[in-house]
């Protein structure tokens, strides 16, 4: 909403009869903004230029496209309708008339709009204009008296109407004294109405726009990007090298025909982005890409630095590139040359390094704008007295060291620093100083004398990456012009518009706000108010003149890969049809119908997997229908035996049902040919998502021609209660381990089991007089052996149940079989397909080992598990340890060595095992090939230890496997090894025990191993090893001693040193020089509590400081930011895998 000159605000209440008027009113506390007459300055209400000039003055930044006034006389006023329109007026060729509720609009007010004139339904297709207006109500017979209020708005077809709900209170307009004059303001039941009208030029189509059902396709020909979250940075970095066209056209040029996969492979999904931004109506989503780079949640919900991403970006596109049409082609574009000089004064000797760069970092602290940047990061600085340079074959020499540049890029990106650390506040800040940069920029004057110059170093402005806010609050955007000679435009996430280049430069220059209302705009991101402008440029995007044509590629076709113009129509043609399945699913339904073949292909339980089953087959999987509701099922018959190859009356359905025991078995025949399957579904199925069928199979046609199915043979024996049965066998093959259909019986309620048998020899083709087993496939757990002796209808056998038979095996098959860990009955290897589970198995720390993937037994031993892997890795068993993973893919628990742990309880812990915390993957484990056998290495102890070479600059982390029974020299020696380190330098190496990053004891060589605290960290540094009575614990801290951080080390004191000179000691003992060095301030700091930090004076002598106190309860703490995180509060560098 517009906040209004007279600070009213829309009030939500309707009049009846005018439904649209926006209705605005003034705040409860605030009186009429009546206007005190003042004779000599302020102007009468009928000297309507003088008035206007007074009263409502020209918008700043604003361009008036024509200005008009009209009065209206309003006569009879009590006499009027609750509703009236004034006489048509024009301005700027549009109508305009005055709205008025005489009586007020559901208020005790008079209420005055001022409103479009057009006729109704003769409003021209999206017809706009931009207004600032006043409405005065004064009186005829005293033009002294007056009222006033005043707005702007964006009149459209929707919001006709803008104006002031609570314009005048009646009880007031109508008194004897209007604000004691003698009269009253309505005179004589009379007034006028004066309304001045300005309309404004709109040069970017969205002056004031409230941005509903705002299309940037339509007003623009561009469309902006989707935020995620907090991906506002990455949106304007893509839109600025998506409208640098050659750069644009690089990439669509790298080859991805072959690795056409979104989801990991950048270059192909950077591509997709940009073929959408180029050909797509709405905003492009960013996601895909994302998930190419390997980001999660974290990346997403977490603004990270785009000048990092820029160059991570670079440089992943720069190594797709290699090898290809375009490798070199980024090189080209961005990369600059820069030398890095030192020259001496007084002899002939320069030492000197060319380096390439991508960007440009520029100072904006202290510089007003681009050409003070430029020219403080050329500057030159003088060594001289005793910062003098060692110029080799010279000595010591005066000498001048600077940076200057060789060749600037086609495309010159520069990184503004508008995030500094700032010293005083010990954080860091966002530096909103004013800082002025051109739309065009000569940067020849930081060039070599020795550069190319044939072709001048002009530059255009290209883009403008802003930042609104402040560093913990913000958001991004992008000015960008997209051709030669054509405009700025904003680019705001998903929305685009057109910009002024006002708003593209000057207003992204930071500073103060120009005329000030004394308490400056308000922040919409940090919520405060301030005279600092929160918006300002950190990015800017210059290309040459001279290259202009080519970057942008004006005149030229952009088109996208062939094949990526393919892949896309098809997913467009996909979705298409999926939006009309959509629409049309209620017409359908889906049906899963299995057949004999699937039952003989499938090896598991029940009679084929109905739902996804990693072990099975394709071949055993039931073919799913998507059809017509009002199918019939003799048309749904025909359709199924045209898939299995034979004539649609030697099939019959049958609906399979959700038994009890949660089984899925077929229940009955479906006799109703003319039902339609909807209705079959709802009278024979069970509630599934699906109904399913199984379909049985005609033995043979009769004489006549008839199908002849396997129940019309069956020989009830007019038997009372008996009914022909279908049942399914499965064969148990002992010697090969495979359990499979076998095919379908036919038999009678009242046969005995053992009469199954002949049928059972006949359909397996073995040898009359075989020994069969026979057990029935209740559910998956329940596998009960058959006696011969019961009828099938003791035993509860009906249509669908499975019997599943095995061979009696020989003493010597037994043997055999056994010997080579096989199942001997059909029980036992249901067991074994009830518990079995496929592992992935992946390699925790050598990566040339191979991952690979087995089927295992839950129930397997932890001895079985490892004979399984190391059969597949040739392998010692035992050197093998195991680990669990966590669901995000990291390494959980180390598996220890237990005879009787199982697979079970290692992939599924429960609390009294590995922790009990079950947020780990149920098929996988990270392995290790030891060096050792597994017992051996859990009687070692592992010790994390930070091996510090280089004072505190270099920190390497080593877990070393020392025996529990060894000391701090057996550490050394394993440390020696796997760090590669001299022996002269491990024999002087200091050794000791850290806590919490405080120093906690000095630990000698025979200390032993199991003495080390669990928790506490063991440091091994070459520090300089000089000897002192008195040495001083050191810590580092940020602001608090309790927020301590980085490496701890023990100091040595010398008598007399002030503290200045103790400092250099420090910087040399530590290895921490330069500025890194300056920013740390020193404390003494009491133990054990560590808190009170005193800081220490130059010229304070440390030593005496020491002795004076209790030698125990002081330590030395160094107060700097903690650089082991990321200013930004981060925990991680952005990175694209």
């Amino acid at each position: 909403m517009d906040q209004l000159h007279s600070d009213m605000v829309v009030d939500p209440a309707d009049f009846d009869e005018k439904s649209s008027v926006a209705i605005i009113t003034p705040d409860a506390d605030e009186s009429m903004d009546d206007a005190d007459p003042e004779p000599e300055s302020e102007p009468r209400a009928d000297d309507f230029e003088a008035f206007m000039k007074k009263n409502m003055p020209e918008l700043p930044d604003q361009e008036t496209e024509a200005e008009a006034y009209h009065t209206w006389e309003i006569r009879n006023w009590q006499n009027m309708s609750r509703r009236e329109e004034g006489p048509v007026f024009h301005c700027a060729e549009h109508p305009w008339r005055i709205l008025f509720f005489p009586f007020g609009n559901n208020v005790e007010f008079a209420s005055f709009y001022l409103e479009h004139g057009f006729e109704e339904n003769k409003i021209p297709e999206d017809w706009y204009a931009c207004v600032q207006f006043m409405l005065v109500l004064w009186n005829p017979n005293d033009p002294t008296m007056f009222i006033t209020h005043s707005a702007t708005h964006r009149f459209t077809q929707d919001e006709g109407d803008w104006g002031f709900t609570r314009f005048a209170e009646l009880r007031r307009l109508f008194a004897s004294s209007w604000e004691e004059r003698g009269r009253p303001m309505v005179e004589e039941n009379n007034a006028n109405v004066t309304a001045y009208v300005r309309v404004l030029k709109d040069p970017t189509g969205v002056l004031w726009h409230n941005f509903i059902n705002y299309d940037s396709k339509k007003e623009t020909g561009m469309v902006g990007l989707k935020n995620q979250g907090a991906t506002c940075y990455l949106n304007s970095l893509l839109q600025s090298l998506y409208f640098t066209n050659l750069f644009r056209q690089a990439v669509y040029r790298i080859p991805t025909e072959q690795d056409a996969d979104p989801r990991s492979n950048s270059a192909y999904a950077l591509q997709r982005l940009f073929y959408h931004l180029q050909y797509s109506d709405n905003a492009v989503g960013t996601s895909e890409l994302t998930n190419s780079f390997g980001w999660d949640t974290r990346q997403i919900f977490e603004q990270q630095d785009v000048q990092e991403l820029s160059r991570v970006l670079m440089d992943k596109l720069d190594e797709k590139m290699k090898g290809t049409e375009v490798e070199g082609a980024l090189g080209k574009m961005f990369v600059g040359k820069m030398k890095t000089y030192l020259s001496c004064i007084n002899v002939d000797y320069e030492s000197s390094r060319i380096e390439e760069f991508w960007d440009i970092q520029l100072n904006v602290s202290g510089n007003k704008n681009l050409d003070d940047s430029f020219r403080d990061y050329i500057q030159v600085e003088t060594m001289e007295g005793e910062n003098k340079y060692q110029a080799e074959g010279f000595g010591m020499q005066d000498a001048r060291k600077g940076v200057i540049f060789e060749s600037f890029p086609d495309v010159l990106h520069l990184q503004l620093k508008r995030f500094e650390y700032d010293i005083h506040r010990d954080a860091m800040m966002k530096v909103n100083d004013r800082y002025e940069f051109p739309e065009v920029w000569n940067a020849s004057p930081y060039l070599s004398e020795q550069a190319d110059k044939s072709e001048p170093y002009i530059y255009h402005l290209h883009g403008v990456l802003v930042h609104s806010g402040d560093l913990n609050a913000g958001h991004y955007y992008a000015f960008l012009k997209p051709t030669k000679e054509g405009h700025f435009y904003k680019f705001d996430d998903d929305r685009v518009t057109r910009a002024t280049k006002r708003e593209a430069l000057e207003e992204n220059f930071g500073g103060d706000f120009i005329n000030v209302n004394g308490i400056g705009q308000r922040n919409p991101y940090t919520r405060t108010w301030s005279a600092k402008r929160s918006m300002s440029a950190y990015m800017l995007v210059y290309i040459r003149e001279s290259r202009l044509d080519n970057i942008l590629m004006t005149g030229q076709c952009l088109d996208p890969p062939k094949h990526l113009a393919e892949r896309v129509a098809e997913e467009d043609a996909l979705k298409e049809r999926k939006r009309k399945e959509r629409e049309e699913a209620h017409l359908y339904m889906e049906m899963q119908v299995a057949s004999e073949a699937n039952f003989k292909a499938f090896q598991g339980f029940d009679i084929v997997p109905w739902k996804p089953d990693l072990y099975a087959d394709e071949a055993a999987q039931p073919k799913e229908y998507k059809v017509l509701k009002t199918t019939t099922v003799a048309d749904f018959t025909a359709t199924v035996a045209k898939d299995l190859d034979t004539e649609p009356d030697m099939i019959r359905p049958w609906a399979m049902v959700n038994r009890q025991n949660g089984t899925v078995r077929p229940d009955c025949w479906i006799q109703f040919p003319d039902m339609s399957v909807e209705e079959a579904s709802g009278k024979f199925g069970t509630k599934s998502q699906k109904f399913r069928l199984w379909m049985e199979q005609a033995i043979r046609r009769d004489e006549d021609g008839n199908p002849v199915f396997g129940a019309s043979l069956v020989d009830i024996k007019s038997q009372p209660n008996n009914r022909p049965l279908m049942l399914f066998l499965k064969y148990f093959d002992a010697s090969s381990q495979k359990l499979f259909g076998a095919g379908i019986l036919h038999a009678s309620l009242q046969d005995k089991v053992g009469d199954l048998a002949p049928q059972i020899l006949k359909l397996l083709g073995w040898e009359p007089g075989t020994n069969l087993k026979l057990s029935e496939e209740i559910k998956q757990n329940m596998i009960e052996a058959m006696k011969p002796k019961m009828t099938l209808q003791q035993a509860e056998i009906q249509d669908g149940d499975i019997i599943t038979v095995q061979r009696v095996l020989s003493d010597t098959e037994v043997e055999q079989i056994s010997a080579t860990g096989g199942y001997i009955e059909a029980q036992a290897y249901y067991d074994y397909l009830l518990n079995r589970i496929h592992v992935n198995f992946e390699p925790k720390v050598d990566e040339t080992l191979p991952e690979f993937s087995l089927t295992l037994s839950k129930k397997m031993t932890y001895d079985q598990l490892a004979a399984k892997v190391a059969e597949q890795l040739q392998a010692d068993p035992t050197h093998l340890r195991f680990t669990t993973i966590t669901n995000a893919g990291k390494a959980k628990t180390t598996v220890r060595y237990n005879p009787a742990t199982t697979l079970a309880s290692i992939l599924t812990p429960t609390s009294f095992n590995y922790g009990g915390n079950t947020l780990q993957k149920t098929d996988a484990l990270f392995y290790e090939v030891l060096d050792m056998s597994l017992k051996e290495m859990e009687q070692r102890k592992p010790q994390k230890v930070t091996w510090l070479p280089e004072g505190l600059v270099k920190e390497e982390e080593y877990t070393l496997m020392l025996p529990r029974n060894g000391t701090i020299s057996d550490l050394l020696d394993q440390l020696q090894q796997k760090a590669n380190i001299s022996p002269e330098v491990i024999s002087r190496a200091q050794v000791y025990e850290g806590h919490n990053h405080k120093f906690y004891k000095a630990l000698p060589r025979e200390y032993q191993i199991m003495s080390v605290h669990d928790y506490f960290q063991i440091y091994v540094a070459d520090f300089p090893n000089e000897e002192s009575e008195n040495m001083i614990t050191v810590f580092h801290f940020e602001k608090e001693p309790s927020k301590t951080h980085s490496v701890p080390f023990r100091f040595p004191l010398r008598q007399d040193e002030p503290f200045s000179e103790t400092k250099k000691r420090l910087s040399e003992f530590t290895k921490i020089k330069g500025k890194p060095f300056e920013k740390i301030k020193f404390a003494l700091v009491s133990k054990p509590q560590y808190h009170k930090p005193m800081y220490i004076d130059d010229d304070q002598v440390l030593w005496d400081d020491y002795i004076s106190s209790d030698r125990d309860e002081i330590a030395l703490g160094m107060d700097h930011v903690n650089k082991s995180r990321s200013t930004w509060g981060k925990t991680d560098s952005i990175f694209i895998r």
